[in-house]
């Protein structure tokens, strides 16, 4: 009897080529190596294999494939020796060019079945694979949706090349094939259009059940602080260690989207709301702000934002001004800041690697670079999340300028409203706090929100 054949469920490792486009004489906020090193991390995170790139210096872009057709030949004649089956852009493509682009390889020996995509298409595809709860698989879902639409076409050119080009048009197509590409685009249209707004309807029920959340904490009067910063900057190992919780963490790009809270005390004793963000990076999507508007609200709506900085990446210095300018774009522009510069324990490791080589100005040691740092952020505090170094000067920071939101009052409240007592101090600072026949004497700093449940037992002195 013949062994009964096995196969393998796995699909396929896609193999991936690279495009960089650079505009002389106009740089972008990351130097195209450093961009494109980010862009073959993001293909590595979306489970791709980079067999190749290239980057093209040019005065314009091309109007028509971005990089010029007589650059785009060569990397087409590269696909016999490198068979690649997807081209990623690193800016984002019109779908003109993906179609002009797409028609160069279909007509090229070795082009067909080709996927080409751009840095936006690889951030929704990835985010998609990492949105874990539905309000993120909902958000996800639109961007892909809002950014498919105008690219549509392109999926039914395999029409066009079966009838000679005139079925993919519209024309005739011979028997069974008269214009059914575009009776088929329109109604694709009309279903994604329908889904979108679908969508739309579910996440601003989301992003109204949010707000309800948000206004019940202003009235309990717990304190929010939103945790920001490029992806891969440790936000998520610091919520651990402030917490001792097991937010999922990875050496990876984006590897967790939907937003998680948990409560810390202070040194003081006083109770806040840490609230872990989708991580921030160079070109974020339009459609993912979009998107993604009930959940970047949270940081909107906090009391401080805590800044984490990968100090040991080569641009860190990039990577704040995106964050910077990603809050500047959602709005959040007046918000206290407390900065954190994150893996200090990591420096010396990074001060020996080449891509540090040409990043660091003067004598390379850990004190050097960390006191440059410190030089331009002087309020910022070092920390290692993962080594669990430096938190409680981190906090002491925090409850620092969180205390410039807070009032000082004295009260005195009787011992039939003991509720207050507790409420004070889970959500105030209490200063001192005595004890009469009348009740419990209290100095201290709360929350304006709070106040007025404190007012009829305000006591001068």
């Amino acid at each position: 009897m013949s062994k009964p054949e096995t196969f393998s469920t796995t699909p396929p490792i896609e193999r991936a080529y690279l495009v960089g486009v650079e505009i002389k004489g106009k740089p972008g906020a990351f130097a195209i190596e450093d961009s494109m090193n980010e862009l073959e991390r993001l293909a590595d995170t979306d489970g791709l294999a980079i067999v190749g790139q290239a980057i093209q210096k040019v005065a314009r872009l091309h109007p028509a494939t971005m990089i010029g057709k007589g650059k785009l030949e060569e990397i087409i004649a590269e696909r016999a020796e490198l068979n690649y089956d997807v081209l990623i852009f690193n800016d984002e493509l019109h779908p003109n060019q993906q179609r002009a682009m797409e028609e160069m390889f279909a007509e090229s020996e070795d082009g067909r079945d080709i996927k080409i995509l751009d840095r936006t298409a690889l951030i929704l595809d990835i985010f998609a694979q990492h949105a874990r709860t539905r309000e993120g698989a909902l958000q996800v879902e639109l961007a892909q949706y809002e950014y498919r639409l105008p690219r549509l076409t392109r999926m039914w050119t395999h029409l066009g090349r079966q009838t000679g080009g005139a079925a993919g048009r519209g024309g005739s197509g011979g028997v069974g094939l008269r214009g059914p590409g575009e009776r088929q685009l329109e109604l694709d249209r009309r279903e994604i259009r329908a889904r979108i707004a679908h969508l739309k309807t579910e996440i601003e029920r989301v992003r109204k059940q949010r707000g309800e959340q948000r206004r019940k904490r202003k009235r309990e009067g717990l304190p929010v602080i939103s945790i920001v910063g490029y992806t891969n900057a440790g936000k998520s190992t610091l919520l651990n260690a402030l917490t001792n919780s097991d937010v999922y963490v990875a050496d990876q790009l984006f590897a967790t989207l939907d937003p998680t809270t948990r409560r810390v005390k202070l040194p003081s004793g006083q109770e806040v709301l840490f609230s872990d963000t989708v991580g921030f990076i160079e070109k974020l999507p339009t459609q993912l702000i979009a998107a993604f508007r009930a959940t970047l609200e949270e940081i909107i709506d906090s009391n401080v934002l805590l800044h984490v900085v990968d100090i040991t990446h080569p641009n860190a210095t990039e990577q704040v001004s995106a964050v910077e300018e990603t809050l500047e774009e959602i709005g959040v522009t007046e918000r206290p800041v407390v900065m954190a510069f994150n893996k200090i324990d990591e420096l010396d490791q990074a001060l020996g690697s080449e891509l540090h080589k040409n990043n660091f100005d003067g004598e390379e040691s850990e004190e050097n670079l960390l006191g440059q740092w410190m030089e331009e952020y002087a309020d910022a505090v070092p920390i290692s999340a993962r080594e669990r170094v430096g938190l409680d000067a981190l906090l002491e920071r925090v409850e620092q300028v969180l205390g410039s939101g807070l009032v000082e009052i004295r009260v005195r409240i009787p011992y039939n409203a003991t509720e207050l007592v507790n409420t004070f101090h889970r959500k105030g600072i209490v200063e001192s706090e005595d004890y009469s026949p009348r009740g419990t004497l209290i100095q201290g700093k709360i929350p304006l929100a709070l106040a007025r449940e404190f007012e009829e037992y305000r006591v001068s002195g």
